[in-house]
């Protein structure tokens, strides 16, 4: 009869044999019939979790001491600590793992399994960050001593495979970890770790997407221009970010053509976007409609900042209706507009505009407000569609 040890990365077998077809990472084995063997059968054996523990530490002190069973001794550790959900010790174990099998690719899936069911996101990204260069060093293995090289590219390209899912799973974990973190600076900062620890990563255009509007709320703007323009660099495409430094350069005199520049681009990319798969048609309207009156808005304040006022009341007007979503953006614009009109004298529309402004909840409300103030009060007529 054939006996399973439920251990990931450690195999019962008869005489010496290749490791296992997704192996990363130092590979023990275990011969059939020895002390090792007969200690991880009766491990695995018990149900009661104290006896389990008696037997682990027996095995960490006597066999699981010699040569490299270290490996299998700690993983156990993880394995009985993680089910019990006492996570500081797998942490403990599983960096103990680290030490004596530095790329235990296992290890880390169970190390950022942990760090997520327990909430610690400071721990999910290191953990990312060490499986990245796992994965890494893997990848760029040279062919062992007697290998032939195609072959052992090929055995390479196999492993990986196998373990596509893991990594994939990996990813997934990690990412949403690391978008859920409250504090924007912190969340910032997860994100560009993440997608520096997989730049192949699909989520990894996305992380650096969020990472640099999150450094914008966090007011961070150095680290915000680095990011974007980095994620300009390998994506020149990318609408979120030519809409976040449109936005950011449009009201600055010294960059008003490279606010023009990425806003005009942003629009074209749009004309031509293909609808994402699974996205629903008037959702993905809804974005475009938005994106294009965003970059429209950013237009039109490179045109008052230009003193282009007759081309920023168009630009403004355009942007209007597709803005209407978004409060925050709409009350923007609007005041834009108002602002724009009074420098044409056109006081009437200016107070128009800045009524609709003040209509919205959003920064601009209050400076809305203050302009009809100044101007004797709200137009008379209820906010109308541009």
């Amino acid at each position: 009869m054939r006996r399973k040890i439920w251990l990931i990365g450690i195999l019962v077998f008869f005489g010496v044999r290749s490791a296992p077809a997704q192996q990363i990472g130092k590979y023990v084995p275990v011969q059939a019939g020895s002390e090792v063997d007969h200690a991880l059968t009766e491990i695995n054996a018990a149900t009661d979790a104290a006896q389990k523990l008696a037997l682990i530490d027996k095995f960490a002190a006597g066999p699981g001491n010699e040569g490299d069973n270290p490996i299998l001794a700690n993983g156990l550790y993880v394995d009985y600590y993680i089910a019990l959900k006492n996570y500081d010790k797998a942490f403990e174990y599983g960096d103990k793992l680290f030490a004596v099998d530095p790329d235990n690719f296992q290890n880390a899936m169970n190390m950022i399994r942990a760090a997520s069911e327990k909430g610690d996101s400071e721990r999910l990204v290191a953990y990312a960050e060490k499986t990245g260069g796992i994965l890494k060093r893997y990848k760029e293995a040279p062919a062992p001593a007697g290998t032939d090289a195609s072959q052992w590219e090929r055995q390479k390209s196999q492993v990986l495979e196998n373990n596509k899912d893991s990594i994939i799973y990996i990813q997934q974990v990690v990412y949403n970890g690391a978008i859920q973190a409250k504090d924007t600076g912190k969340r910032a900062g997860y994100l560009t770790r993440f997608a520096q620890a997989f730049p192949d990563s699909p989520y990894a255009n996305q992380a650096l997407g969020v990472a640099a509007t999150s450094y914008l709320q966090a007011q961070n703007t150095p680290k915000m221009l680095e990011v974007a323009n980095g994620l300009l660099a390998k994506d020149p495409n990318n609408v979120g970010m030519l809409l976040l430094l449109s936005d950011y350069y449009c009201d600055k005199a010294d960059q008003l053509a490279k606010a023009e520049t990425y806003a005009k681009k942003a629009i074209s990319v749009l004309g031509v976007a293909s609808k994402p798969e699974g996205v629903a048609d008037d959702q993905w309207d809804r974005q475009k409609n938005l994106q294009k009156g965003l970059a429209l808005s950013s237009l039109g304040q490179v045109n008052i900042e230009k003193k282009d006022n007759a081309q920023a009341v168009e630009n403004l007007k355009a942007a209007a209706p597709l803005l209407k979503a978004d409060d925050g953006s709409y009350g923007r614009n609007q005041y834009r507009l108002g602002y724009a009109l009074l420098n044409l004298k056109r006081t009437a529309e200016a107070k128009d505009a800045f009524t609709q402004a003040a209509s919205v909840n959003g920064p601009y409300k209050s400076l809305a407000l203050d302009k009809l103030k100044a101007s004797g009060g709200p137009a008379t007529a209820r906010r109308k569609s541009p």
